[in-house]
């Protein structure tokens, strides 16, 4: 079974899966430079990883014995040899230093402005399921508030040790998140567009929030909408990572979601005389 060296770039928050193993999406780039899925993840080697902090997974170069999914029509997606990543080693991590020159040269050599184009591509024969893509403007943040406890679906999951740890419950793992986020943003033709955001960390930041606020909902979901909206749009260089679900890359017109948000500082440029 091949090795295979991966720059892990996305960990979503949990989502409902009718096949219950691709709980997680964790999706990185090669090497080659093509995008790759990895699933399933079990939580708790995830909670594991990250017991130092998100920063330990993502932007991480991973190297481990991945198999293609045959059960999986999206190229991308993956299966590791080993469920419990035993032959998992980790190379490197790649720093911010230089505006994040390094990550920039692995995520941005191929960027999508065009989404028409990339639902296009994720059809035959491409069936693109995961890309980085360059919004035009960032218009707002959004959110709805949501059940605020795991739905009965997930009621066979917690029968699933191997999916979490032992015998706990997602609950005690993750906490179910009681709003969904969205992006409302311009494409390179001027349409506004509303997309899902279920990245980890915009989870992992308003529940900080909530904690900072002493468990005030408002001023929590205020908290996420100055980081995401007012200090991506004025100070940020703002990328997403964008990605399907394998129940609904056919069924939707637009079957993307935002995995991941990619956010160096904007660039100034120097003033000529």
């Amino acid at each position: 079974m091949p090795r295979h060296k991966v720059l892990i770039t996305v960990t979503t928050y949990p989502q409902p899966s009718k096949s219950h193993d691709e709980l997680v999406c964790t999706a990185g780039i090669l090497d080659t430079g093509e995008w790759i899925r990895i699933y399933p993840v079990p939580l708790s080697f995830l909670v594991d990883l990250k017991s130092g902090g998100q920063s330990n997974v993502k932007y991480s170069w991973f190297e481990l014995e991945l198999r293609k999914r045959t059960d999986d029509f999206r190229p991308e997606s993956h299966s590791p040899q080993h469920y419990d990543f035993r032959d998992l080693k980790v190379i490197e991590r790649l720093d911010t230093q230089g505006n994040w020159y390094k990550r920039k040269e692995v995520v941005l050599k191929k960027v999508y402005t065009d989404m028409k184009q990339l639902i296009e591509d994720s059809k035959e024969p491409k069936l693109v399921s995961l890309a980085t893509f360059k919004p035009s403007s960032i218009v707002r943040l959004e959110w709805e508030a949501d059940d605020p406890q795991w739905k009965n679906e997930w009621t066979d999951l917690r029968k699933q040790g191997d999916l979490f740890a032992g015998d706990k419950d997602p609950e005690k793992l993750i906490p179910k998140l009681p709003y969904k986020f969205y992006y409302v943003f311009t494409d390179n033709e001027g349409k506004e567009r509303r997309m899902t955001i279920i990245d980890w960390e915009i989870g992992a930041l308003y529940w900080n929030c909530l904690r900072a606020a002493e468990g005030n909902a408002q001023i929590a979901l205020q908290k996420v909408k100055e980081k995401y909206e007012n200090d991506f749009k004025n100070n940020k260089d703002i990328y997403f990572f964008l990605g399907t679900t394998k129940s609904f890359h056919k069924r939707s017109r637009n079957p993307f979601m935002i995995i991941g948000v990619f956010y160096p500082k904007k660039e100034l440029q120097a003033s000529l005389f």
